[in-house]
């Protein structure tokens, strides 16, 4: 079951997954693959501010009322979780795929 949609946007939430290694959606433990959402900046980037999550639950919250229109789906196989420092622009934490899935 995919947790309210707002709160994958929750800063304190995306750490937690990140470093607990859990669904953004379902708060479950991540498997293979893992499904990142973004914007097609974000991907070109390959730099995501959502957390992980479960392909299921990524295709659930893409679908969902109120989501971004332009969000795309990516997999991977891992990640890095990467802190912002001081002098970032971008001061979000945020996930970057280590190796890409053909989908």
């Amino acid at each position: 079951m995919l947790t309210e949609a707002s709160r994958v946007r929750e800063r304190s939430w995306v750490i937690q997954c990140a470093l607990s290694r859990i669904c953004g959606g379902c708060a479950m433990s991540l498997g293979r693959p893992i499904a990142f959402l973004g914007t097609p900046d974000e991907v070109a980037r390959n730099a995501f501010h959502l957390p992980p999550m479960h392909v299921g639950c990524a295709e659930e919250l893409r679908g969902a009322p109120g989501s971004d229109p332009r969000w795309r789906l990516v997999t991977t196989a891992a990640f890095e979780f990467v802190r912002p420092a001081r002098e970032d622009l971008d001061r979000e934490p945020r996930f970057e795929p280590v190796s890409l899935i053909a989908g």
